[in-house]
């Protein structure tokens, strides 16, 4: 209960300053979103003064209506200007092979995915059952695009030496319903870049839209390519790519939730809109899913990205490089510790190859020294691994990170690997998700520490649990344990 009155909605309004003590105590309870040492969800770029830019212009516009432009013509200049940005860096633009590109500002990611997902779909009215190609590395997004509209998902497999998709597999796996072929620049989990030029082609070469899902390095890997690096071809300067997403909330450094979606021409976005007029209220055109949009996001957007210009960017790009070197020898340097893929844009992704050293107890090994890191279960033979997503922010914490990961490491093999009772393990193996009673979910929640309220600061024996499970099982397990922590308050 918070001091005057019970939950959000007091009987009597509570002071301002107070309010906002509330707030910040409640805060302090998070993972903390600037300092370097959170490798994952947030996005730090350590420039001074950015997040009181941020918060000022967002504040000017966050009660803009995104719902319609012509009321706020400055959110719709804003919004144009982003795309213009995004598509410039991402070869297309006056110029180029990709003159007439278009585009939409998002939510974020996964509102971009569903939209390019919709858009391919909606071209097609003629397919009653449509279908969408992705790699099995590609975002959990794509599943949630399939599922939300009715989709069929074809899973393409990635070889587990090189982490990407054989094109030919791909080529194999698109049918005459096929309405969208996707591959990742680079794919989350790993850090690695899809085959995107040869993806695109085999798409060209029946007909198929190619999206290429660059959420994540959309804004990177630009830049990197400026500083010497080898990035492959995977933007608008490739045959056959037709729309490309990018966040902004990721490596641009703004506040989130932003994101841009970008089509070759305007006439590949034409179905991503959705529009309504039988019925006696405003006729309704949305380019996106939400209707009513703050313009607080789109403005902190613009703000950053005119804040920090190309120069800014290409040394936030330095930095992390070098970053991403220092804690992938970091890693190196540890023994039963191997990278799974050799970092090529800023993701440092590494696995445990010796049986005493248990990847889930060194992640919370981590954690209890104060760095806070991602682990990833295992997957269709690719082991459990450890993720790390790296910002310009981490580069100056990067000498204390080896000893913290050699200390993490030399207490996971002292404390041993995770125990879990035989029986629990056999049943995670051969239990069907729908033989779940809420029973069985209360029970196994309260032995691995789950209830209502915050989860626990060690959450080792949870992810051996979902590690053992099979997928659909861990997806329901997931499902139950999050239910189980959002509760209302009364």
């Amino acid at each position: 209960m918070t001091e005057g009155g019970t939950g959000a909605l007091p009987v009597e309004g509570v002071p301002a300053e107070r309010v906002l003590a509330e707030i910040r105590a409640l805060r302090a309870a998070d993972r903390p979103t600037h300092g370097g040492r959170l490798f994952a969800y947030v996005y730090d770029p350590g420039v001074a003064g950015l997040d009181e830019l941020a918060r000022a212009a967002y504040a000017e516009s966050a009660h803009v209506n995104g719902l319609d432009p012509t009321a706020f013509p400055s959110l719709l200049a804003m919004e144009n200007a982003l795309v213009g940005a995004a598509a410039r860096l991402l070869g297309g633009g006056p110029g180029t092979s990709a003159p007439d590109v278009v585009g939409s500002v998002t939510g974020g990611g996964t509102e971009s995915l569903i939209l390019a997902v919709k858009a391919a779909r909606d071209a097609r009215p003629d397919l009653a059952e449509p279908r969408l190609v992705v790699p099995a590395s590609g975002h959990a997004a794509f599943a949630k695009a399939a599922h939300y509209l009715r989709v069929a998902l074809d899973t393409v497999p990635v070889d587990p030496v090189t982490l990407r998709p054989a094109v030919a597999d791909v080529a194999a796996a698109i049918r005459p319903e096929t309405v969208l072929v996707a591959c990742s620049a680079p794919a989350y989990a790993h850090g690695v870049v899809d085959p995107v030029a040869e993806i695109a082609a085999v798409a060209a070469a029946v007909g198929v839209r190619c999206h290429v899902d660059a959420c994540f390095g959309g804004w990177t890997l630009p830049w990197l390519r400026r500083l010497g690096e080898p990035v492959p071809a995977f933007d608008f300067a490739v045959d056959g790519v037709t729309s490309i997403s990018v966040d902004l909330h990721k490596y641009a450094y703004a506040p989130k939730g932003v994101s841009v979606l970008l089509h070759r021409d305007a006439a590949l976005r034409a179905p991503q809109y959705f529009g309504y007029a039988d019925w006696p209220g405003y006729t309704m055109v949305n380019p996106v899913i939400a209707s009513t949009r703050s313009g607080g996001p789109i403005a902190a957007a613009y703000a950053t990205l005119r804040h920090l210009g190309e120069a800014g960017y290409l040394r936030l790009a330095a930095l992390t490089r070098a970053a991403v070197s220092g804690l992938a020898d970091a890693v190196r340097a540890v023994d039963g510790l191997r990278l799974l893929a050799e970092p090529e844009s800023t993701v440092v992704c590494f696995t445990s190859d010796d049986p005493g050293l248990d990847l889930f107890v060194l992640v919370d090994e981590l954690t209890a020294r104060g760095w806070h890191t991602q682990p990833q279960l295992g997957y269709a033979g690719l082991p459990a691994s450890v993720h790390l997503t790296v910002t310009a922010a981490v580069a100056p914490r990067v000498a204390e990170f080896g000893p913290a990961l050699a200390g993490a490491a030399a207490a996971a093999r002292a404390a041993g690997p995770v125990a879990l009772p035989p029986e629990l393990r056999a049943l995670a193996a051969s239990l069907a998700p729908e033989a779940l009673t809420p029973e069985l979910i209360a029970g196994l929640a309260a032995g691995l520490g789950l209830g209502a309220g915050p989860a626990p600061d060690r959450m080792a024996a949870v992810h051996t649990l979902l590690d053992a499970a099979p997928v659909r099982l861990r997806e329901r397990l997931l499902v139950e344990f999050v239910g189980l922590l959002q509760r209302p308050t009364w």
